[in-house]
């Protein structure tokens, strides 16, 4: 009968240690690579920003539809700057 209990218990115990285990990998590779999605995240929402600036300080008129969102979103700042350039020489996207 203790044999029982104490193979129940090492399972139990070893489960828990895996599951730690597991958790402490999630979180090394979060913090890993957490850094580099927040580049990416904020590079996304400076490109935003200056448009909204540019449109709000110069007037250009530079509408968010899906090709600016899907341009901002994936290059960020050199997306939203080319697009400046773009509607100051005339050509709009």
């Amino acid at each position: 009968m203790m044999d029982v209990l104490f193979g129940i218990a090492a399972g139990a115990i070893l489960s828990e240690i895996v599951v730690i285990a597991a958790i402490i990998l999630v979180l090394y590779v979060i913090f890993k690579f957490g850094s580099v999605i927040f580049g990416l995240i904020l590079n996304s929402i400076l490109g935003l920003v200056l448009i909204w600036v540019a449109n709000l300080l110069f007037g250009l008129g530079i509408s968010f539809d899906l090709v600016t969102w899907i341009a901002l979103a994936i290059f960020g700042l050199p997306a939203a700057a080319i697009i400046i350039v773009l509607k100051l020489i005339g050509i709009s996207i």
